[in-house]
């Protein structure tokens, strides 16, 4: 009988490739512990994804071990807001479970922004 093999998580993590460099994406930010890319399907002129390099599940209980790290997500939005020429006026982002369309299991916040004007804001 075949056997098959179950993967763990992080094995099958779309952002885990990206950090990793498995993955290619137009990557507009990177440290030591972030990374910052464009969304393959933007809903603002602006839209971009920040990840923590290590894989954090959203499930579970690794993001209350690990709070911190949204306070520095939202620091670094800041400046990443500003670097894209958002300035100010953007939405953060935070999707978790299946029926909130959350795919991988990896945190991630969305930056959304770069409207002209307030009509051109699209309410997600």
């Amino acid at each position: 009988m075949k056997q098959t093999r179950t993967l763990n998580p992080r094995e099958e993590c779309l952002f885990c490739d990206i950090v990793s460099g498995k993955r290619k994406e137009n990557i507009v930010y990177e440290d030591g512990r972030f990374m910052a890319f464009h969304d393959t399907n933007p809903s603002a002129p602006v839209h971009l994804l920040i990840i923590p390099k290590e894989h954090i599940s959203i499930k579970g209980s690794e993001v209350g071990k690990k709070e911190g790290i949204l306070g520095s997500v939202f620091a670094l939005a800041r400046d990443i807001a500003n670097k894209m020429g958002v300035g100010d006026s953007y939405k953060l982002l935070i999707n978790a479970g299946r029926s909130a369309t959350v795919s991988p299991d990896h945190l991630h916040v969305h930056l959304i922004g770069g409207w002209k004007s307030p009509t051109e804001v699209r309410h997600i």
